[in-house]
This record gives structure tokens, sequence and C-alpha cells, in this order.
């Protein structure tokens, strides 16, 4: 699984900074010669994914070293804290493309009509930035990477910018040439809206917001199905980039020797670790069958 999470990875990340130099060049080329300063703004967006790819990429690949002394349960929050920064470079770029805007709603006089090769080369955006996102999301999901998937929502963000700049080049070769900057003003608002979704997702992931039930409920079968223990209890999971630590409680019958009810216990760790592969470390505390009382509470000695 680690081998192909890496391979899968470095790939989706090559095919995202490959994709994204070619659309930054024809952007800002084809903006200034046609005079749309909303493709200039989204050439300059494209080259902030270039930036945000390299830097889930790296994020990535640290994530994916393993534990070592200093780091004992692994460098998994790297990508998490690569998603961080990617927010920071975003919301550089957002402001430098509002501001540019802002200047051209201001004094229209600077404003020129963008061409139709404006047009053309917004066409051919929509259709590489969706392939490209849906790509880079869809793997970012199958190897459970926060950092590649950022990148992806990111780079989704395009699609609508150039819905936008298609709508902007034949609305102002109508008479309404003011569009132009305020689509750039709107991309660069589109940007700040994906750096608080990443924001949001990363801060989760480090917090160690609550996973999914459908991981809980794994958990509790695979512990359940081993033989002599049961009622698997308490589940705490902490997220760590890509992975997950988790630490749970199991009955098991208070007649046990504690070397049997040991064995168990390192059976149902084993036996986690084998089903679900993005677990990487397991802690279990055996519990005497029927014994109640509050797990936040010490035992009354």
């Amino acid at each position: 699984m680690d081998e192909y999470r890496t391979k899968a990875g470095t790939k989706a990340s090559a095919i995202a900074i490959a994709a994204n130099c070619i659309l930054t060049v024809l952007n800002i080329a084809v903006g200034i010669l046609s005079g749309s300063y909303a493709l200039v703004s989204e050439g300059a967006h494209t080259l902030s994914d270039v930036m945000t790819s390299i830097i889930a990429y790296a994020g990535f690949k640290i994530g994916q070293k393993p534990a070592d002394k200093e780091h004992p349960i692994g460098h998994g929050r790297a990508e998490a804290i690569s998603g961080l920064v990617i927010v920071v470079f975003l919301a550089i770029v957002a402001y430098e493309i509002i501001t540019g805007a802002l200047d051209k709603i201001i004094h229209p006089e600077l404003i020129r009509v963008p061409d139709l090769s404006a047009a053309l080369m917004a066409v051919f955006g929509i259709f590489v930035n969706l392939i490209i996102s849906e790509y880079i999301i869809r793997v970012g999901r199958e190897i459970k990477s926060p950092a590649i998937i950022a990148d992806g929502k990111h780079q989704k963000t395009d699609i609508f910018s150039s819905i936008a700049i298609l709508v902007s080049v034949v609305v102002s070769n109508i008479g309404y040439p003011i569009l132009d900057p305020i689509v750039g003003l709107v991309i660069g608002l589109l940007i700040i809206r994906t750096a608080y979704e990443i924001a949001k997702e990363n801060i989760d992931n480090i917090m160690g917001k609550l996973p999914s039930q459908d991981l809980i409920n794994k958990i509790i079968n695979v512990a359940d199905s081993t033989p002599h223990a049961q009622n698997a209890h308490n589940i705490k999971i902490d997220y760590l980039g890509s992975y997950a630590t988790v630490y749970l409680h199991i009955e098991v019958d208070g007649r046990m020797t504690l070397d049997e009810s040991h064995k168990i216990v390192h059976t149902v760790e084993n036996n986690i670790l084998e089903e679900i592969p993005e677990v990487k470390s397991v802690m279990v505390h055996a519990c005497p069958i029927g014994l109640k009382y509050n797990h936040d509470q010490k035992i009354d000695k």
C-alpha cells in the first residue's frame, strides 16, 4: 500500500505540475496579446497551481518518511502542514489579483476589450482543468492524502475561472468591457474561498477531528470478530495526514490470566493493522466483561 501511495502521489503531482506549466504560459501569453486582464489573472492563478503542486508533493514525500526516534508515530502531519502553506500562498496570489482588478474597475480607461482568442483559451482551460482536477482529487482520496486533495481542489477552481473568462470576453465584445476586470476580481475571490476550504480541512486534520463513522465501524467489526474479544468501545482515532493511530478498549473474560488476555490484546492489534491499511498504530486496553465505570475517571482503589 505504501509503495502504491508513493507512486500514485508522485504521478499525480507530476501531471499537475506539467499541465499547469503549460496553462500558465498560454494564459499569460494569450491574455497579454488579446488584452484580457481576466486571462492574465488566470495565468497568475495557474502559476500558483504550479507552486502549490510542488508544495503538496513536498509535504506528501515528507509524510511518507518512516517513523524514527524523534517522530515515533511517523511524519504524516507534514501533509496537513503543507496544505496550510498552500493557503498562505493562495492568499498572496488572491491579494495581487484583487488589487489589480480593483485598479482597472476604478480607472476604466485602462481597460482594453479582449479579442476572441481569449475565449478560445478559456474553453481550452475548462477542459484541461476539469480532467486534471478530477484526476488529482480521485488519486488523493484513494491514497488518503490531504496534501494531494488540497492541490486538486485548488486546481478545480480554475474551471469556474475559465467559464467566467469565456463569458466576460463575449460580453466585453458586445459593449461591456468593464466585465473583464470584474471577472478578474471574481477569480481572486474564488481563490480566497478555496484557501478557506483547504485551511479548514487541514486544520481539522491537525486538530484530530472525529473521522468518518465508517472507519469506526470497521475497527469495531475487526475487534469484535477476534476470538475471545467483544464489545469494542471507547475508540479514539488520531489522524496524521494519510494514516491514523487508534486507541480502544475491548472486553474479555475477567477470569483469564494476564498472559491470556495479553495475547488477545495483541491479536486484536495485529488484526486491525492487517485489515485496515490506513491504521498504522494500535493500542488496545482489556476490560473484564461486564465491568461498568467511566473511562474518563480513575478507578476507585
